[in-house]
């Protein structure tokens, strides 16, 4: 067997790392990680999908994304897979963005209403006193900036899908608003959620604010305001003002980048810290979400330097290559907070959880990078 290496350039990275998640599929072309349930993971993979195929051109890619979607979505447009509605949680939103593609390239009716399904769902969402969605019916009272990846982006581009403007109000809202209680003033990072009720251990008993800034809850809502953005008309009143929070953001992360590898820590504001490490899915969501910003032109000042050493910094650190493909190391498995297995959101809470190779979870926002760095290479015409 081939030793694996290490990589060194990200040249066609993309396709290699489509290719490599696509060659899991079994004889009848399901992936065993993405068709087995609805879920936010398997959402986010087919959406990177999507997008190499655009990137690429290839034209298998597509297809394979509409297979796998098509293993939950009725004739009638309810969704199967574990989905329900009435559970009312935020993670069932994200695999919808798929659908909506789905909607607009093919036009059958059945994913329409399973668009609708979704939305009915977030109408129902319970929420907060000022309006924030609970993370899942589940968790009363707290926000989470994982939730906000789930459902604003979807809420946008519904939106734009369908004219149906109230809900570029209504991710605006969330968007901002879940800013607006995890900030930390101090840093300028987002801690990774709030509980409105102060009943929660892991929260701070005055500002309601978890005791950490976890690096893939802040990856999580960095591509949350540039995927929403993508989709936002431009006289949407509220537009400049998710720009300048990003802008105000990514310079804050930029500031706890570490210096030596271009990536970021699992805790973001503990570097250096004993236990503490380097983290590749929330370094992975965090480059993607500057480059597409960049490149967007969402972010005025932020140095592209920066990110491309992020990205260089993420392919020497984390990736290697065998016969079998493209591999990513370094994924935190999952981290959360409170639950029946109660997560604390201790320091130690936070060391703890496994650390895996490969994870859906951290190869996909490696392809969303991968993607975005090339075609900001493009751009400047550094592509061989």
């Amino acid at each position: 067997m081939k030793a694996a290496t290490r990589i060194h350039s990200g040249t066609n990275m993309s396709g290699k790392i489509a290719e490599t998640i696509l060659a899991l599929a079994d004889e009848h072309g399901y992936h065993p990680q993405i068709a087995n349930k609805w879920g936010y993971v398997s959402g986010m993979a087919l959406l990177a999908i999507s997008r190499a195929g655009d990137w690429t051109g290839k034209d298998s890619y597509q297809p394979f994304v509409k297979r796998q979607m098509d293993a939950f979505i009725r004739d009638d447009g309810a969704i199967g897979g574990f989905f329900r509605l009435e559970d009312y949680n935020l993670d069932h939103i994200n695999k919808g963005k798929n659908v909506l593609r789905l909607w607009r390239e093919t036009g059958e009716e059945k994913y329409q209403k399973a668009a609708s399904l979704l939305i009915t769902q977030l109408i129902g969402q319970p929420r907060t006193e000022e309006g924030g969605y609970w993370h899942k019916k589940i968790y009363p009272f707290q926000m989470w900036l994982d939730g906000l990846y789930m459902s604003s982006p979807y809420m946008a581009e519904y939106a734009a899908t369908f004219q149906e403007n109230e809900w570029f109000d209504e991710a605006a809202k969330q968007l901002l608003l879940v800013e607006k209680r995890t900030r930390n003033p101090l840093n300028g990072l987002l801690h990774h959620a709030w509980d409105e009720s102060r009943e929660q251990r892991w929260c701070d008993g005055t500002t309601g604010r978890s005791r950490y800034v976890w690096g893939r809850a802040m990856g999580w809502y960095a591509m949350a305001l540039v995927d929403s953005l993508e989709h936002f008309p431009a006289d949407h009143p509220k537009r400049g003002q998710l720009m300048g929070i990003f802008e105000r953001m990514c310079n804050a992360v930029l500031r706890v980048q570490d210096q030596q590898s271009g990536v970021w820590y699992q805790l973001m504001d503990c570097n250096g810290r004993e236990g503490n490490y380097l983290e590749a899915s929330g370094s992975c969501m965090l480059t993607y979400a500057m480059a597409k910003g960049i490149r967007l032109g969402y972010l005025a000042e932020i140095d592209r330097g920066a990110v491309e050493r992020a990205y260089e910094g993420i392919l020497d650190r984390f990736v290697t290559e065998d016969e079998k493909g493209v591999h990513l190391h370094g994924i935190c498995h999952g981290a959360g907070l409170g639950g029946r297995k109660y997560r604390d959101g201790s320091y130690e809470y936070y060391m703890s959880e496994a650390i895996v190779s490969d994870a859906l979870m951290g190869v996909a926002p490696f392809l969303l990078a991968s993607i975005e760095i090339e075609r900001l290479r493009e751009e400047a015409g550094e592509l061989e």
